[in-house]
């Protein structure tokens, strides 16, 4: 192999997958990078086996090849060299890398050790504007969580319907669902699961791009590719393989009918929230004491070892007069991934799960379970 490219196409190829050569002591070569020339191309790819990534850059090659390198290394190097066009030229499995004054040799390897990122060449694929879609993505894809017992919902939900896709994920205590209304040119529905890895390297990977991202659909996996500005070509392809399993009836659990109805200003009830938490003990327990006469909701929580804290926050409260109790961390994280500055706060009653919404808008709700009593 034997090429030149532009500092700044060889710096954001390795930048871009470097996340997933982890350290893995089973199969030690998953900490490298794959280089390969194609045609007027170099690509770069990366896999923990889960995921895999592949990036293309413009190149001037003088001849074809590829090599593994380690992608600590590699990536740590480049950030050190001016921002010059880079000579790369493999000897064997060394990498040779000379850049103006600087002049380096990396010890890789073959690259028949690197393990095949899959393809897919058949199936349906969707476009939808990329900058939208990860921004939906992001609000609920911290929720999901690590399950050896339920690995269904260690990922994301996705239901892809006509005109709109909902994005869901849930850890039991707490849910999530952002809508997202768009024009699919679908012949079918397509339910899956995405590991919360790939979720995030999704966003990770396509946020600040902007354009319109294509997502692949086969039976086992799935494909999110993005085009190069300059031409008809991809620019990053991620391909990730589908969790198993049949996603819990999540409709069933948010309430269609609501016994008590507030609408609260964001900032003044996610401060009070905060306040209280500094005293809310082991269980990260703080109580609301809902008075619709009144249109006041009293925060309160106690601590044997450090007092306690009372607050009231005005509302415009419709329903029952209530008690409950819930843990901070939970409404705090619900109330983070709102914009508006008022929000919808909906009880079922003093053991039900409650309702987070936005005012003014219909595509995001989230679900939290109260702390129950005794």
């Amino acid at each position: 192999m034997k090429l030149t490219i532009i500092y700044e196409k060889l710096k954001e190829g390795i930048k871009t997958v470097e996340r997933l050569a982890q350290k893995s002591l089973t199969l030690p070569i998953l900490q490298n990078i794959l280089l390969k020339t194609e045609k007027n191309f170099l690509s770069f790819s990366a896999t923990n086996l889960e995921v895999g990534i592949k990036y293309w850059s413009l190149s001037k090659n003088e001849k074809e090849g590829q090599v593994a390198v380690p992608a600590r290394v590699l990536s740590q190097l480049v950030d050190f060299l001016p921002d010059k066009s880079v000579n790369l030229e493999t000897h064997e499995n060394n990498l040779l890398i000379t850049c103006q004054n600087h002049k380096t040799t990396i010890k890789g390897f073959s690259a028949e050790e690197f393990p095949i990122i899959p393809e897919i060449k058949e199936g349906e694929k969707i476009s939808l504007p990329c900058a939208e879609f990860c921004q939906a993505l992001n609000q609920v894809a911290d929720i999901a969580s690590p399950s050896v017992a339920r690995p269904e919902i260690s990922g994301v939900y996705f239901s892809f319907e006509k005109d709109l896709i909902k994005i869901v994920a849930t850890d039991s205590f707490r849910l999530g669902e952002q809508k997202l209304y768009i024009k699919s040119q679908l012949s079918q529905g397509y339910s899956l699961i995405l590991p919360q890895q790939t979720v995030k390297e999704v966003i990770n990977i396509f946020s600040q791009k902007d354009g319109d991202l294509k997502i692949y659909f086969s039976p086992n996996q799935i494909l999110f590719e993005f085009p190069m500005p300059e031409m008809a070509h991809p620019q990053v392809q991620l391909i990730s393989r589908l969790i198993e399993g049949n996603y819990p009836d999540y409709e069933a659990i948010i309430p269609q009918k609501t016994t008590t109805q507030m609408l609260v200003q964001r900032n003044e009830f996610i401060n009070q929230i905060k306040s209280a938490s500094l005293f809310s003990g082991k269980t990260n327990e703080i109580l609301f004491k809902i008075d619709p006469k009144k249109e006041k909701i009293e925060i309160l929580s106690q601590n044997s070892d450090l007092g306690d804290y009372q607050s009231s926050l005005p509302a415009k409260i419709k329903g029952k007069e209530t008690e409950i109790s819930f843990n901070f961390r939970f409404l705090i994280d619900g109330l983070l991934k709102i914009n508006t500055s008022e929000v919808s706060f909906e009880l079922t009653d003093g053991e039900g799960p409650a309702i987070l919404k936005p005012v003014g808008e219909n595509k995001f709700v989230y679900i939290a379970m109260p702390i129950k009593k005794g």
